[in-house]
């Protein structure tokens, strides 16, 4: 189980992160350990996850504190994403969860149009998983942004889209995967799932020959 009341005292965000993690990995999200979770806590800190943790293994232990800003305020190294983290919190003060996840369609998808700076999901049913949708009759755009290890230069490309209105669930991250989140874990849990599975639907689209 992965469901949260948000935010929360630490222990139960780091339960919530191991178990996110644990789940992510047996989906096949989270090839060779990849992927970075994040819950914000009641004191107003974040939980994250510490850098170079394999997500089908963690545990409580594998999961550090650090500030809004991204201060580690324990020993350990925050994944190296973690400004990305933070964005989010800052641009969504009602995402309390955040999910990293690295499924096949998104990094394929994003790959073969090179040029895009989003990737829309329009008419599908699964449409109303994401908040605040009630009908499959809308389009979500999701916006994409190029790969760069240079955090702070990726976060400010990225922002503008974050911003823009409706604001979007998730976003891509060209060759790399999917950053989603939510007002709970289990939130953006759902977000990240429904994600996957429709740009699978698009990438089938694609390789059926058919248009949208």
């Amino acid at each position: 189980m992965i469901r949260t009341r948000a935010p929360v005292p630490f222990t139960a965000a780091a339960d919530a992160i191991v178990a996110a993690g644990r789940w992510l990995d047996r989906r096949g999200w989270a090839p060779g350990g990849g992927g970075n979770y994040s819950h914000r806590l009641d004191d107003g800190t974040l939980a994250i996850t510490a850098s170079g943790t394999h997500k089908g293994r963690i545990e409580a232990a594998d999961v550090m504190r650090i500030t809004p800003d991204g201060t580690p305020l324990d020993p350990a190294r925050p994944s190296d994403e973690t400004l990305l983290h933070c964005q989010i919190y800052r641009l969504f003060p009602q995402a309390n969860a955040v999910l990293h996840s690295h499924g096949t369609a998104s990094l394929i998808l994003a790959r073969a149009r090179p040029e895009a700076l989003a990737i829309r999901l329009a008419g599908w049913e699964l449409l109303k998983a994401f908040p605040g949708i009630t009908t499959h009759d809308t389009a979500v755009a999701l916006p994409v942004v190029d790969n760069d290890q240079d955090m702070v230069r990726l976060s400010a490309r990225i922002e503008p889209q974050l911003l823009a209105q409706p604001a979007p669930p998730a976003y891509v991250i060209r060759d790399h995967g999917v950053y989603g989140w939510g007002r709970s874990m289990d939130e953006a849990a759902r977000v990240v799932e429904t994600v996957e599975y429709l740009l699978g639907l698009e990438l089938g689209l694609i390789q059926l020959g058919a248009n949208r």
